[in-house]
């Protein structure tokens, strides 16, 4: 399983609601079925997701994740979790605010763009960056809102979140393992990992 994954596991606790958005092919709700006896959902987009995620034994819905959201009641969920999706989302706090209606904690994880070997790639040569977290020219990327850390932290301000935990990384693209960071992490860590909610804490 994936690095950022498994850090985002680590902080769901045994037997929650989980509601897990762009969930892919299912493999974090697979490990916290088997692992936290979690009731979990996924919602994603691509049919190869979904049925991957049927053929596993998850219930999962195909479909937008701004549309599906709607239709849960409020705190419907222990967990919601957006795991390296929010660049992918035309309205992050539309989103973000209805989360927090129908999920009692958010978790959120995001390439960071302010790493370092991107600032370096702007600088040196002129170009929109890539790299194996942001991979696509700027033409057909489906990541339409990049941001950084630092970007993260003031937005969850200003929308109302209290942010509770969050976690610097340090891994490659999918890759199981990695470092967290503790020192500089808008410019050396590859991911951002945050978990949010509303009042002063779990």
């Amino acid at each position: 399983m994936r690095f950022d994954l498994q850090i985002i596991a680590s902080w769901i606790t045994p037997g929650a609601r989980v509601l897990d958005l762009g969930c892919g092919e299912g493999d974090l709700l697979d490990y916290l079925r088997k692992n936290k006896q979690v009731t979990g959902i996924g919602i994603e987009r691509s049919e190869a997701g979904v049925s991957q995620c049927i053929a596993r034994g998850l219930s999962v819905l195909q479909g937008d994740i701004n549309e599906e959201v709607q239709d849960f009641r409020d705190n419907s969920f222990d967990y919601v979790i957006l795991s390296q999706t929010l660049q992918q989302v035309y309205t992050p706090d539309q989103l973000l605010v209805e989360l927090l209606r129908i999920g009692r904690r958010i978790i959120v994880s995001f390439p960071n763009f302010g790493h370092y070997q991107i600032r370096l790639q702007l600088l040196t040569s002129g170009y929109t960056p890539k790299s194996k977290e942001l991979p696509y020219n700027w033409y057909d990327t489906p990541n339409i809102r990049v941001l950084t850390i630092k970007d993260f932290k003031k937005f969850a301000s200003e929308i109302g979140c209290t942010i509770f935990k969050e976690v610097a990384i340090n891994t490659h693209h999918h890759e199981d393992r990695g470092n967290i960071i503790h020192r500089l992490p808008n410019l050396r860590a590859t991911y951002g990992i945050f978990l949010l909610g509303q009042g002063k804490g779990p």
